[in-house]
């Protein structure tokens, strides 16, 4: 069977997942909405205004599989009118999706099912936010309830700056609606770790873990962002706290899901904290994801040996089961870009220029990104990714910051430590 694919989405998650399908021969014509100066590359951008318009244009392209990328579309309920119009689709439904579209919902759905995670409180008063905090040791972890694109996460150490952004956050002055009930969390100190489930609805797979470095700068310092790297496999992830993971967080989860009549059919991901407890690795949940991460994805594709159309049908038909999801024997690293103001506030735009580089080494992946005269602007916060690929981390992150050197745009940021522990772990 010949495949018109559509990706949903305008970052290098779905970039990634582009470059991953143009190397299956049934994979005849890519398309991306509302895509980016990239994916123009590789494929036809389009953009839409409704569902219906989608759908039309679905019908139009005779596109016959569409892959939803960010979580904005799937919480906007995308993948439930695709389905209700017989397009297929890979992407939880808008039901589902409220795992990750309310931060306080799914705290309170995993207390339920007894998945081990911080303790917590989810409140819209102000006196009852500060009467938890008191109780809490720093630092202190402040979540706004909504989608804020990966920002709505304060960690801090000062309890009056954790007092003033909860105040922000309740009055709409930070994050808007999206922030006026917050979540307040007991913090977890370990080893931070991205799990990815595949799930049909009744089974599910688990990809190799990643490791994602949310922080803005080295040493893990700065702000929070929506991620300055990641490197697949985690070596310190072995098959004894993989097993944890499946059986005290992703299968309590899906179980708990079927038993309110939610099935999640998609990909689950789980933000995990991995302590150590008496001698023990021990999983607790961070949060969940209801889609690929990104920066997780543009590291796992590439390492991705099952082609993506087979795990996308298999999902559709409820069949994950059948098929064996393989990985190559290789590891990926891939270092962010990111504009000067970045994550402040919107950096002017700015041309890149790329000089030549070894593509054995790996590849660029393109997010923040337009087209203007046959020139690459970096418009966006996070705009472009460099990946390396090799037999080992080690080698993959030398080759992730060797392609960075044929990069330039006037106020490029990148963090000069993805994968830190790398050097202890590949030795």
């Amino acid at each position: 069977m010949e495949y018109k694919i559509l990706i949903l989405g305008n970052g290098g998650r779905e970039y990634a997942i582009g470059l991953h399908l143009l190397k299956d021969s049934r994979c005849k014509k890519l398309y991306f909405a509302p895509g980016n100066g990239g994916t123009f590359h590789i494929g036809e951008n389009f953009s839409f205004s409704t569902h219906q318009d989608l759908i039309e244009k679905i019908q139009k392209f005779d596109i016959n599989l569409v892959i939803i990328g960010p979580e904005a579309y799937i919480i906007d309920g995308i993948s439930d009118s695709l389905r209700l119009a017989g397009i297929k689709v890979f992407g939880p439904s808008k039901k589902a999706g409220i795992l990750e579209g309310s931060k306080a919902y799914m705290k309170d759905f995993i207390t339920r099912y007894k998945v081990p995670t911080a303790s917590y409180i989810q409140t819209s008063d102000f006196i009852k936010a500060k009467e938890f905090l008191e109780t809490l040791q720093s630092p202190y972890v402040i979540k706004a309830d909504g989608l804020c694109a990966g920002k709505g996460v304060i960690i801090t150490s000062n309890k009056q700056e954790a007092l003033q952004s909860i105040q922000e956050m309740l009055s709409g002055e930070k994050f808007g609606n999206e922030g006026k009930c917050v979540v307040i969390e007991e913090y977890l100190d370990g080893i931070e770790l991205s799990v990815f489930a595949i799930c049909d609805g009744k089974d599910y797979v688990l990809l190799p873990a990643c490791q994602d470095h949310k922080r803005l700068l080295d040493n893990d310092m700065g702000p929070n962002t929506g991620g300055m790297g990641a490197y697949a496999p985690a070596p310190f992830c072995d098959d004894n706290l993989m097993k944890k993971i499946a059986n005290k967080i992703i299968q309590p989860t899906l179980d708990g899901l079927k038993q309110e009549n939610n099935p999640f059919e998609g990909v689950l991901f789980a933000g995990i904290m991995v302590r150590d407890i008496n001698g023990e690795k021990e999983p607790f949940l961070l949060e969940y994801n209801v889609r690929f991460g990104d920066p997780e994805c543009e590291v796992l594709m590439p390492l991705l040996k099952t082609p993506l159309i087979d795990i996308c049908e298999s999902v559709i038909k409820r069949e994950i089961k059948k098929v064996k999801i393989e990985f190559y024997e290789k590891s990926a690293l891939a270092v962010v870009i990111a504009s000067k103001e970045y994550p402040y506030t919107q950096a002017k735009p700015q041309k890149i220029t790329f000089n030549n580089y070894d593509e054995s080494l790996g590849h660029i992946v393109f997010a923040g990104v337009t087209m203007q005269d046959k020139n690459m602007i970096a418009t966006g916060g996070r705009v472009l990714l460099s990946v390396g690929i090799g037999e080992n981390l080690k080698i993959a992150k030398d080759n992730a910051y060797q392609i960075i050197k044929s990069i330039d745009f006037s106020g490029m940021q990148y963090r000069r430590d993805i994968g830190h522990r790398i050097d202890e772990v590949c030795k």
